[in-house]
């Protein structure tokens, strides 16, 4: 029985090394998706799998995920491209983000979890003609990110909303 007890622990291990490892040399971050960017007044839509959220959700009728990967977009006053380079800002002073686009009207960022180094891709986008930033963002890889792209989402909220 303690044999057994003893190889059990050692493979645990091994497998956990083993998966820290290949995050750390990036074998976890995925690939970026394709589609990403503004088309015709629209983000890419929510992902299939409960690990995204939009602000344009409801514009995709019949997404399977429109329900849960709701969110509110940013809201703002006064000037867009002000707001959107106080966004940038405060995006560039978060640990583990990139900012991959920037334009007075558009970002992407990719946000990097500190262990296994999954990778998420945001984008903000100011849309005129609501007057606010719409969002999304979502994991590349995995089914579930048990609730950190929208957790990550507010907190770019209540920061960007406290003056």
């Amino acid at each position: 029985m303690m044999k057994w007890l003893r190889r059990l622990s050692v493979l645990l291990v091994s497998v956990v090394v083993l998966v820290i490892g290949a995050g750390q040399i990036g074998l976890l971050a995925g690939k970026p998706p394709e589609g990403l960017g503004v088309h015709d007044g629209l983000l890419a839509a929510p992902s299939q799998t409960p690990n995204s959220v939009s602000s344009q959700a409801d514009r995709y009728l019949g997404h399977p995920r429109a329900d849960d990967a709701r969110i509110d977009p940013l809201r703002y006053s006064g000037d867009g491209a002000a707001a959107m380079a106080r966004l940038a800002g405060l995006l560039r002073q978060m640990e583990r983000t990139r900012i991959v686009e920037e334009r007075t009207d558009y970002i992407r960022v990719e946000f990097q979890t500190p262990i296994l180094r999954y990778t998420d891709d945001a984008e903000f986008w100011l849309d005129p003609s609501a007057g606010v930033i719409q969002l999304r963002s979502a994991s590349r890889i995995g089914r579930s990110d048990l609730g950190t792209n929208r957790q990550r989402i507010e907190l770019i909220r209540a920061r960007f909303t406290t003056p």
